[in-house]
């Protein structure tokens, strides 16, 4: 009896055990449809190094949407002028309610003055959140523009002079010579500018190689540097600084010369191609101002990446999404969001 008992105990024990086998255990198979099973691979741990970084990816959302629009814009506005301008703008200050943007020369030019201003008086005495603020549009127009719409023709002219010279000597002085259809014009050096106006008419007279009907509405040139004011006004003209330039001459391509009928036509007929062979190189048209001004070209990075990287902003994502993601790039962020941070 007691050897009987024992059989029947061992025997118990071994039932238990295997349904602990088939019951207690997880099952780490599937199978594949045909009858065979494959394993089913673990989720790994995630490392302390994983776990910091999700850690501070849900630090950086948080940051983002905390942002005001308003730091938002800002911060972008700088972005496009410190690409702009490489060479020229060393920093970024905040500081007693301002924003800066600090140059090589060690002078500051403040981005929003705070002051309510209309269109006239932005024309006269812009800051640089006035001059980014009309976004230029890159893509085609086949109508005049409304109103006041004329990104571009709001200037800052501390930039400019620091950039460009701040004097007629100055700007002189920065002049070099460009070649255009066997003759040679005179464009400022600094920035690129003269450099990306060659590169323009080596494209355009390839255009014009193909497409001679072209050529009507580039050559002879009107106006390349040319040291004088807007007319009726007492701001200067951007030909001043040498980096603008009016092709053909047309009187109605001007909109004190011309009524907006005499200007849609005109817009209606002007070649596309010269219009984006100036764009890529970093040249905005005048022509898609409301105060149309179709002959004119002038030579304005900052506008021009601001629209090519101009993106729709969602709530918790980077402010400076659109922007190509490169070392050089997250170099100025960084010293962007530290003025912020710091002011």
């Amino acid at each position: 009896m007691r050897i009987k008992g024992l059989f029947i105990l061992i025997l118990l024990v071994l039932v238990l055990t295997g349904c602990e086998a088939n019951f207690g255990v997880a099952d780490t198979s599937d199978t594949d449809g045909a009858g065979e099973t494959t394993p089913i691979e673990a989720t790994p741990t995630p490392t302390a190094d994983e776990i910091e970084d999700v850690s501070e990816a849900d630090d950086d959302r948080d940051t983002f949407a905390s942002e005001t629009p308003y730091d938002r814009e800002a911060k972008r506005d700088l972005l496009a002028l410190m690409m702009a301008y490489p060479n020229h703008i060393a920093g970024i200050e905040r500081a007693d309610g301002f924003i800066y943007v600090v140059m090589e020369s060690g002078s500051r030019i403040v981005y929003d003055d705070m002051q309510s201003k209309d269109f006239g008086e932005k024309l006269a005495n812009a800051d640089l959140q006035d001059m980014m603020e009309l976004a230029y549009p890159l893509g085609d127009i086949v109508l005049l523009l409304e109103g006041d719409f004329d990104p571009g023709r709001i200037r800052n002219y501390d930039l400019l002079m620091e950039v460009y010279g701040g004097s007629q000597s100055a700007i002189e002085a920065n002049l070099e010579h460009v070649q255009i259809d066997a003759k040679t014009y005179q464009f400022n050096g600094e920035n690129g500018v003269a450099f990306a106006m060659a590169a323009v008419f080596a494209e355009l007279d390839d255009i014009i190689s193909d497409e001679r009907v072209i050529e009507e509405f580039v050559y002879p040139l009107a106006s390349t540097y040319y040291y004088r004011v807007i007319a009726g006004t007492d701001r200067l003209s951007l030909h001043s600084f040498g980096i603008a330039i009016d092709l053909k001459n047309v009187k109605t391509d001007y909109w004190r010369d011309a009524t907006r009928e005499q200007g849609q036509a005109r817009l209606d007929v002007f070649p596309r191609e010269i219009v984006a062979v100036f764009e890529e190189n970093g040249f905005i048209w005048g022509g898609k101002w409301a105060h149309f001004d179709l002959l004119h070209f002038e030579y304005r990075p900052e506008l021009i990446a601001k629209a090519k990287y101009f993106i729709e902003q969602v709530d918790g994502e980077p402010w400076y999404q659109g922007y190509p993601i490169t070392d050089e790039t997250m170099k100025l962020v960084e010293i962007i969001d530290d003025a912020f941070n710091d002011g």
